[in-house]
């Protein structure tokens, strides 16, 4: 893969990794992933025992599974259905609603409107403050919102979601960074156009386990694992999903540990030129007017961050543990 590829390919969404190691052979390994809002010291739980790999999932630890979740969602076990990664739901959703219209407000994760136009739904991109005067058939809000960061309140929600709901409209809000901002989440709210999305990999950094969680109406849980099949999640989904969320004390020390580890990030961005326009403790969303020398300088360093095509001066850093920073900082100085 060209250099310039790369920068395009980037742009969808984070990750690559081979990609770029292809396009920048010469760079120092192991590369340095700041491409993602992953947590990169994950939840460190057991996973699954060998004799379970060795047979198909459980129903039991299924709904042992949703259980968990739920509670640490603040929502019932009725309204929770697991499937591999939120994405799954995005992507399904346009066959569960089987609506004609959507609008999302954006700039977003990029796959929402490439589920609903795939799907031959028309799909609009709205600014924040048209949310709530949307008479589509669905509106997607990214709460908090990638890549920015920016924070729909709770009761705007609410409020959003009792509205549509009443004129059999749907509220989707994609809830994947909410671990960053638990006081705003709406997973706890029952309204019957309401649709949650969470995302276990992001926070508990485990996203190669491939799980996450739709939070809706019980009756359109039953169609979405109807799609999904019998065994929507492998048993270390399973595993690991029910561990961690009943790990609250992790939770609570991780909360702590990133608000520390961001505002060491922040302070060395600002000193390198940056402007720092949003975020969360997981990601940065900067701004340059130098972004794509900036990528390929650090792609050069052996480090992978995030440019994007809509902002072409916006460049998002994950952020890294404290053994990584220093690498990150000396990368920074360079930069000539």
């Amino acid at each position: 893969m060209s250099k310039a590829a790369l920068l395009t390919a980037a742009t969808r969404h984070g990750g690559g990794l081979m990609q770029a190691a292809a396009a920048y052979p010469d760079a120092p390994r192991p590369w340095l992933d700041l491409s993602t809002g992953i947590n990169p010291e994950p939840w460190r739980g057991p996973r699954a025992p060998e004799a379970e790999l060795n047979r198909l999932p459980d129903p039991g630890a299924l709904v042992a599974l949703e259980a968990a979740a739920a509670s640490a969602f603040g929502a019932t076990l009725e309204r929770a259905t697991a499937t591999a990664g939120a994405e799954a739901v995005i992507r399904l959703l346009p066959l569960l609603l089987g609506v004609r219209s959507v609008e999302i407000v954006g700039p977003t994760y990029g796959a929402h409107a490439e589920a609903w136009r795939a799907a031959g739904v028309a799909t609009r991109l709205i600014a924040a403050d048209q949310a709530a005067a949307s008479q589509s058939g669905v509106l997607v809000i990214v709460n908090p919102n990638n890549p920015d960061g920016r924070l729909s309140r709770r009761a705007d929600l609410i409020a959003m979601a009792r509205a549509r709901s009443a004129e059999g409209r749907w509220l989707v809000v994609d809830e994947s960074f909410i671990e960053c901002a638990p006081g705003d989440s709406v997973s706890d709210v029952v309204e019957p156009g309401l649709i949650v999305l969470r995302s276990f990999g992001k926070f508990y950094g485990l996203a190669g386990v491939r799980l996450g969680f739709m939070l809706a109406a019980p009756d359109l849980g039953l169609r979405l694992r109807a799609l999904l099949g019998d065994w929507p999640v492998g048993v270390d989904a399973l595993t690991m999903g029910r561990g961690a969320y009943a790990d609250t004390a992790w939770r609570t020390r991780t909360e702590a540990v990133l608000a520390e580890r961001v505002a060491r990030l922040d302070e060395q961005l600002t000193r390198a030129g940056f402007q720092i326009v949003g975020g969360t403790s997981l990601f940065r969303m900067t701004r340059t007017p130098h972004a794509a020398r900036w990528f390929q300088h650090l792609c050069r360093a052996g480090i992978l961050t995030r440019p994007f095509d809509h902002t072409p001066d916006g460049l998002r850093f994950g952020v890294p543990i404290e053994r990584d920073l220093p690498r990150l900082v000396r990368a920074l100085e360079a930069f000539g």
